[in-house]
């Protein structure tokens, strides 16, 4: 599938889920080869965490304890620290490897001019372009701040009417595009820095209405699935926990514990793992979107095309 073509508002849907259906064996077997390590770590802690919830919160209120966060706190508060350190840095670095994987996987396909390419590609890309991944992300920080101030001013004006708030998902498509396309122009090489977060938003400016309403859709699509993915162990662990409450009468708290411990755990596993296949189908929606908007504006296949005519005379 051709990355650069001009397309319109429902092709921007189409091509999306076309692009998955072709190649998302292809994306989500690198995407997880690439970010595994980072997205285990955080599983494994964010399980951890799990436990605290239910074993001492949960516990220690079904034992009548109220204290019990507080005694756990003081016997554990060395490893609670190293658990919150660790947590935070490996979140970071999992997701500016994660965020930046979409524009990096897509200029190679446009390199090589499909899925011809393997996880050590990707690995070299990304060592090629560590520096300017950090410099975006210092440059992000510093746009971030007119920014979010524009669009926290836009979310609350919206909030005035419960039909405003129904635009929030474009206010948060607009954003997002406005980074991403960032990070793909400036991963291009055509660009510095400051040139990408113009020339994104001019790209966007040419058809904005219908970019960010197709990535806000796809926000908020998102939003919709995961939520109801995660209801589904909810459900099945509030029923159990019922029906041991009816059945057991409080005589037993520990299953009614042993419960809420493996819906909490089964909620959190299925929550990240959901989240983490949404954010890359969401990023790739913006992807196809932002090299339309470029096909239109610059004429970059189209230009390739006379070269391949003009080279065969």
């Amino acid at each position: 599938m051709q990355l650069y073509k001009s397309r319109g508002f429902g092709e921007y849907f189409q091509d999306t889920f076309a692009f998955l259906k072709q190649n998302g064996k292809h994306l989500f077997k690198h995407f997880f080869v690439i970010n595994g390590i980072f997205l285990l770590i955080l599983v494994v802690i964010g399980y951890f965490f799990s436990k605290f919830y239910t074993d001492v919160l949960f516990g220690g209120i079904m034992n009548g304890s109220t204290s019990a966060i507080d005694d756990y706190l003081n016997q554990n508060s060395g490893l609670f620290i190293f658990l919150i350190f660790v947590f935070i840095i490996v979140g970071l670095v999992a997701a500016v490897i994660s965020y930046s994987f979409i524009p990096i996987y897509l200029k190679l396909y446009h390199q090589h001019d499909g899925k011809n390419f393997t996880a050590t590609d990707i690995i070299n890309a990304y060592k090629a372009n560590i520096g300017k991944i950090f410099i975006f992300l210092l440059c992000s920080i510093v746009v971030f701040i007119p920014v979010a101030i524009s669009a926290g001013i836009l979310v609350f004006v919206l909030a005035i009417t419960i039909i405003g708030i129904l635009g929030w998902p474009l206010v948060i498509g607009a954003v997002s595009l406005f980074y991403q396309g960032t990070l793909i122009e400036y991963l291009d090489g055509k660009r510095g820095i400051w040139n990408s977060f113009g020339h994104s938003w001019s790209m966007m400016s040419s058809k904005f209405w219908a970019a960010i309403a197709c990535v806000g859709l796809f926000y908020f699509m998102s939003y919709i699935a995961q939520n109801v993915i995660a209801l589904i162990p909810y459900i099945f662990g509030m029923v159990n926990m019922f029906t041991d409450l009816e059945t057991n009468t409080m005589q037993d708290p520990m299953s009614v514990q042993k419960t809420m411990t493996v819906m909490m755990i089964a909620i959190f596993l299925l929550t990240f793992l959901v989240s983490s296949i949404l954010n890359v189908i969401v990023q790739l929606n913006q992807g196809v979107v932002y090299y339309s908007l470029k096909e239109d504006n610059e004429n970059i296949n189209t230009k390739s095309d006379i070269d391949l005519i003009g080279s065969g005379e």
